[in-house]
């Protein structure tokens, strides 16, 4: 049975960070391959600074086009809303028998994990990988069904990449190839 990494996140936008840890997961774990997963809508974040829906997932398409193992996953964009990831993930399983699934997480969330509805039931019955986040340092986790990776730590952020647009700078280094093009062709994130 195929194991999947869900990776979900804002992805506004998408950059060589995320790509990174999909492609070290997908290579250097018992994961046979890792959806990004975007979220409409996370409960816990502010959503004032988003860029519409479609957007987000042409740019994650256009990220993992040379990617081995890594695709991009939009079942959340027709759940209801808020999304939670438990019913991301009984979603997935419904329509993925044949696949095994398991939340992948930085540690910034796995500190705050106990605030996600049902998180139990998520460690329980899918299995959570968590990866180093700079500046949310962990102790050893001895959780069954809990798996820390040692994932290299890159120290950027979506919001690191919108505020580079918005003073102007270059930022098409720290994107996925064809990202940047995107952003500019849609005249994203730019100073209005």
């Amino acid at each position: 049975m195929q194991t999947i990494g869900i990776l979900g996140g804002s992805f506004n936008p998408v950059h060589v960070g995320h790509v990174m840890l999909a492609s070290y997961l997908s290579q250097y774990t018992s994961l046979d391959a890792v959806w990004l997963t975007l979220s409409p809508c996370n409960p816990l974040k502010n959503t004032d600074a988003f860029v519409a829906d479609e957007h987000r997932l042409a740019m994650l398409q256009l990220a993992v086009e040379s990617v081995p193992n890594a695709d991009v996953c939009d079942i959340e964009l027709s759940l209801p809303r808020p999304s939670y990831t438990i019913k991301t993930l009984d979603t997935l399983k419904e329509q993925y028998p044949e696949k095994q699934f398991r939340l992948v997480i930085g540690s910034d969330n796995w500190l705050i994990f106990d605030k996600w509805k049902d998180y139990q039931r998520i460690i329980a019955d899918y299995g959570v990988v968590v990866y180093p986040r700079p500046g949310y340092e962990i102790e050893e986790i001895n959780t069954p069904g809990v798996e820390f990776v040692n994932a290299p730590v890159i120290n950027l952020s979506s919001t690191f990449i919108r505020e580079g647009y918005i003073a102007g700078k270059k930022m098409s280094a720290f994107l996925p190839h064809g990202v940047d093009e995107y952003i500019k062709i849609n005249n994203l994130f730019q100073n209005k």
